[in-house]
């Protein structure tokens, strides 16, 4: 529950302090003293977003922070999934700085605001009057219908197969658009992937090819080169090798008068031994030069097939040529895999919409069975609140799966003897409707383990007696939860543990709002000109009086 609630700089709001008791807390105030301010800051507690231009004053940071003891809630595992340090009493800090700057803190650790409003929507439930408008809407029905069956966590296992399911369809249309495409490619592809495949490039090697047809193509200039080379290595009269041996002759006869000599005679003939292994290759070069043309065609076309196929798919090599088949190979088998991929996912998705159906059908069953006893316990509680007419209907019918399961549902009602129940929006004035809200937080009370709940103003449209019951029903609650009640009705300011007054104060340079509990004395002349006005008769302090006598208030005077 909430211990301590601290208000920095917001709005109005300079500075306030809220210390509520653990039981029903009503807080009163005229019109735009600043109470719908007070849970605009409860809000960005809660994790709601910040705007600077909100700042009492705009060169100093607000600061909002809520003190809580949860040590009997059981949250532990919620820290933990938030990877926080888990404390049985918690404190929610925000910060809003003049620039504009939100930080928010956890037990003085920083947090996300997605963190801090999971955090803050396990301690408190803000209810205002928009949430009564909801109350209208199918989506929120069939909220609060599973939250009072206690299907959470049924419906939450449904949720995940429907999510799953989802997944795969989504999966299953995005490759089924792919293989759409590819196949609008995939006889094209294919027909350059043949010709590739035809071209046998693994075998090709296309320099080579180039370097032996430009010789074949000189092949008659090449002869007769080799052979006059081989004339000046070898056969002609002064041919090189016999020079060399005429020279290597001399330097043996002077090789004994100086070992330089002799070092020059052993390097000649080396050089004479290598000129005669050049001699052997030129000869065996000359014999096999020989013109050919049918290799040259052979070569030519083979080239010629190269060279169409690179200025084709616009590259420059045969390397170029190998990447582009593969490439093709990839393309023209991804819709192999890709038809591979569909079936797999059609299964899948086959069995995940079994999964989801037997889920939702399961939902559904457990859905209705609860729908007679959520009838007969609101339409009793709505009879205690001066409504013994009512009825309450659930109609509801099957559909396809959503993301809440497979029922359509709608709460019907009417509130007079006879009339056939109509949705809530066309059968509910607004104190119904704030009738009807009140009591299903009432049933919801016991089926959830929120510390504090807080009701802006539930009790619109009602008065009386009506207002009497209001009060003892949210007692009751109290038992349970504590709560704070935004009221204007005296009845409810009755009825509260603690009561806290907002007020508007006056400064010479600008207006500040202020709350404070009221003491005993207090809290009849505020009950008592909330029957009456600002000067109230006796007659409204002794209805002030007994209105805070009913509930057990030891009066004085």
């Amino acid at each position: 529950m909430l211990v301590d609630l601290r208000i920095k700089n917001y709005a109005l709001i300079e500075q306030l302090q809220l210390q509520p008791s653990a039981l029903l807390n009503i807080i009163t105030g005229e019109t735009g003293a600043g109470k719908s301010i007070m849970l605009g800051a409860i809000g960005l507690l809660l994790g709601n977003r910040a705007d600077s231009k909100m700042l009492f004053d705009t060169a100093k940071k607000c600061v909002i922070e809520g003190h809580f003891d949860i040590s009997g809630y059981q949250l532990q595992d919620i820290f933990e999934a938030e990877d926080l340090d888990y404390d049985a009493q918690c404190i929610l800090r925000r910060e809003i700085s003049p620039a504009g700057k939100s930080r928010a803190f956890v037990n003085d650790t920083p947090v996300t605001l997605d963190a801090l409003r999971k955090i803050g929507a396990n301690l408190m439930d803000i209810h205002s009057q928009h949430d009564t408008l909801l109350l209208g809407d199918a989506v929120f029905q069939l909220n609060l219908l599973d939250l009072y069956a206690g299907l959470v966590p049924t419906r939450a296992q449904y949720g995940t197969a429907y999510r799953q399911y989802r997944k795969l369809e989504a999966d299953l249309k995005s490759v089924e658009s792919q293989v759409a495409q590819a196949n609008k490619e995939l006889d094209y592809n294919s027909f350059l992937l043949n010709e590739l495949e035809e071209a046998r490039l693994d075998t090709e090697d296309q320099e080579a090819m180039e370097q032996e047809i430009k010789q074949l193509e000189h092949a008659e200039e090449i002869k007769f080169k080799l052979t006059q080379a081989l004339q000046a290595l070898t056969e002609s009269e002064y041919c090189a090798t016999g020079s060399m041996k005429e020279a290597a002759s001399l330097l043996g006869q002077v090789s004994t008068y100086a070992d330089a000599f002799k070092d020059l005679k052993v390097r000649l003939d080396s050089c004479l031994i290598e000129l005669h292994d050049i001699a052997d290759e030129v000869e065996t070069a000359e014999r096999r030069t020989e013109g050919d043309p049918a290799r040259i065609d052979e070569l030519q076309g083979r080239l010629t097939t190269l060279y169409n196929l690179q200025r084709k798919h616009q590259v420059r090599d045969l390397p170029g040529l190998l990447e582009v088949r593969e490439e093709l190979r990839e393309k023209v088998g991804s819709v192999l895999n890709l038809d591979r991929e569909i079936s797999r996912l059609r299964r899948d998705t086959e069995g995940a919409l079994a999964t989801v159906t037997r889920r939702g059908a399961q939902l559904s069953e457990q859905r209705q069975r609860s729908f007679p006893k959520f009838q007969k316990e609101l339409a009793s509680l709505l009879a205690d609140l001066g409504m013994p007419n009512s009825r309450i209907v659930v109609q509801y019918s099957v559909g396809q799966p959503t993301t809440s399961g497979i029922d359509v549902v709608s709460i019907l009602f009417t509130a007079n003897k006879g009339a056939q129940p109509q949705t809530l929006s066309k059968a509910a004035s607004g104190g119904e409707f704030s009738r009807l809200m009140l009591c299903i937080k009432y049933m919801l009370a016991d089926k959830t383990a929120l510390p504090t709940i807080v009701f802006d103003e539930i009790d619109t449209g009602i008065s009386g007696e009506i207002a009497v019951k209001v009060g003892r029903m949210m007692q009751q609650m109290a038992k349970k939860h504590q709560l704070i009640a935004i009221s204007h009705l005296p009845q409810m300011a009755a009825a509260g543990d603690s009561h806290y007054f907002v007020y508007k104060e006056d400064r010479a340079d600008r207006t500040i709002s202020r709350i404070r509990e009221l003491t005993l004395q207090e809290r009849i002349r505020e009950i008592a000109q909330m029957i009456s006005g600002a000067n109230p008769s006796e007659y409204a302090f002794q209805s002030a009086r007994e209105l805070l006598a009913m509930r057990g208030e030891e009066l004085v005077g």
